[in-house]
């Protein structure tokens, strides 16, 4: 009989010994999963490589493609890494480079579009037809944060550049600008005009009127009237919460998207002080989500929070990261997540997004404040 209690308190203390490193093991687990969805999720997500194609008048595809100094041709495609297909990158495949494809700074109305090696060769993209002649591609006009990308024919003809995923699916191949200012940056040598990505296509840009002439380039102006989209957290039972920024002295602010132009696919979040509008940003930190605050001229910081019917305030985080896009919620008091939108007078919608034109974790700093990602509203 003591040989059989012994027996069993042996097996009793292998079992529960084993226990406990289980669970030590799980909450491990579990505490890495939970410092892992900051915003840098890792992905097994496969690339899905989308054609570049300029449509020409007939609907016909022609491939576009960037040629080396021999005369070789090199595919173009936009590249989803991950299940977002909002913001994909455009790159030139060269011998198993990808290069990135940028619009630069030109002065004139048109502007080159390229691909820049490692180098900091360049590579003018072309509409090639069947029977190899070359079209140019080209930024041909600017609205706002948009850069509206064509084809041009020999005769002046202009041509919409789309990508084409392997299911048919369509995105826009279009410029887009953070700095309101010609120049972007300055890479290997070449001053950057605007960054080229396939996004959701918005159908009013393909009706926007191109200018015929490459005349020199004035200085970016509009005599657009400004029309300003509410930016709400939208709950799990379609109520709409407002969005306000804070300051340390209770300040509130109203939280905006301001359409700045005719086009409303890639649109500016600020929030409004009496004397300026302040940029939104995600930040870069070690906080489990990312932190979404204002920036004030002298580098101070303001909450961003959705408001309940209640005034309870609600945190809006950057949640994950999916390619170059970081989502944004509205989480509630019970750890549920809002979507964040931005609507328009007339009830168009667009998403709350972060976006990211980099590979490195900050993008740029803002009064000294490290931006991981900008907020924008796109297209959905």
């Amino acid at each position: 009989m003591k040989h059989s209690n012994q027996l069993f308190n042996k097996i009793f203390f292998y079992k529960l010994s084993m226990l406990v490193v289980l669970m030590a093991l799980i909450g491990c687990k579990d505490n890495a999963s939970k410092n892992n969805t900051k915003t840098e999720t890792a992905s097994t997500f496969q690339d899905v490589f989308w054609n570049v194609k300029a449509i020409d008048p007939n609907g016909k595809s022609l491939d576009v493609k960037i040629f080396d100094n021999a005369g070789k041709g090199f595919d173009v495609k936009a590249i989803q890494n991950s299940n977002q297909d909002y913001l994909m990158d455009v790159k030139a495949i060269m011998n198993d480079q990808r290069l990135p494809v940028k619009i630069l700074v030109s002065k004139t109305q048109f502007s080159p579009v390229v691909a820049i090696s490692n180098t900091g060769s360049t590579y003018k993209l072309k509409a090639v037809t069947p029977e190899g002649e070359q079209h140019q591609i080209i930024g041909v006009a600017r609205y706002d944060n948009i850069v509206i990308m064509k084809a041009i024919t020999k005769k002046g003809k202009f041509y919409g550049v789309k990508a084409i995923a392997p299911t048919g699916v369509l995105n826009d191949i279009k410029g887009i600008k953070i700095n309101p200012q010609d120049k972007e940056m300055t890479t290997r040598g070449h001053e950057v005009y605007a960054h080229v990505k396939a996004m959701h296509p918005t159908s009013n840009e393909d009706n926007f009127v191109m200018p015929k002439k490459n005349i020199a380039r004035a200085p970016y102006a509009t005599n657009f009237e400004r029309i300003i989209w509410n930016v709400k957290a939208v709950t799990t039972d379609g109520k709409n919460l407002d969005i306000k920024a804070f300051d340390t002295q209770g300040n509130v602010l109203d939280v905006k998207a301001t359409q700045d132009s005719k086009q409303h696919s890639f649109m500016n979040i600020k929030a409004f002080a009496e004397d300026a509008e302040l940029p939104v940003k995600i930040l870069d930190s070690e906080d489990e989500f990312a932190t979404i605050k204002a920036i004030g001229s002298k580098g101070e910081i303001y909450d961003i929070k959705a408001i309940t019917e209640d005034s309870i305030k609600l945190d809006i985080k950057g949640v994950s990261r999916e390619g170059n896009i970081i989502n944004v919620k509205a989480i509630s008091e019970n750890g549920e997540f809002y979507g964040v939108k931005a609507f328009a007078p007339d009830g168009k919608l667009n998403a709350v997004k972060g976006i990211k034109i980099f590979d490195r974790k900050v993008e740029m700093r803002v009064k000294g404040n490290p931006v991981y990602a900008h907020l924008k509203a796109i297209s959905q």
